[in-house]
């Protein structure tokens, strides 16, 4: 059989996205330090994470490739945005993206609940098992 693969770069992200993710990069809260701390260097699960990582017209808090998993710590804008992130989701859904959304006080109050919570995601991608997501306002304690 005769492998036609050819090895290509991804198409080019357009030059406003690619700045406002590098933007976003150099402004984190708090919340997304903590997270950035835990989820960096592969230290969840050998899971590898990127920050303020572009997908299609949307930027990722965190997004893991290959696990297809991103996460999302929203702030108190965010419940006025619920429209938006809902469609957000949708097409992220669509192109295969789990998403994982959280308070970014939930963050820095219950991380160890927040961060059992993406761990059981992280390991359990691939298995037929599903682990309940919550969404941003819901507790997890």
């Amino acid at each position: 059989m005769e492998d036609n693969y050819v090895p290509h770069h991804p198409a080019k992200l357009p030059d406003d996205i690619r700045a406002w993710a590098r933007e976003m990069r150099g402004r984190m809260t708090d919340a997304e330090a903590l997270l950035w701390y835990l989820l960096r260097n592969r230290r969840i699960a050998g899971a590898k994470f990127r920050r303020q990582r572009p997908v299609g017209r949307y930027i990722l808090d965190y997004y893991c490739v290959e696990k297809k998993l991103g996460i999302e710590l929203d702030g108190g804008q965010h419940s006025e945005a619920t429209v938006y992130d809902r469609r957000r989701d949708d097409w992220l859904q669509s192109q295969g993206i789990c998403v994982l959304r959280f308070w970014n006080n939930q963050m820095l109050v219950e991380t160890e609940a927040v961060m059992e919570v993406i761990y059981r995601t992280v390991v359990e991608t691939n298995s037929t098992e599903k682990v309940p997501r919550p969404q941003a306002g819901e507790g997890l304690g």
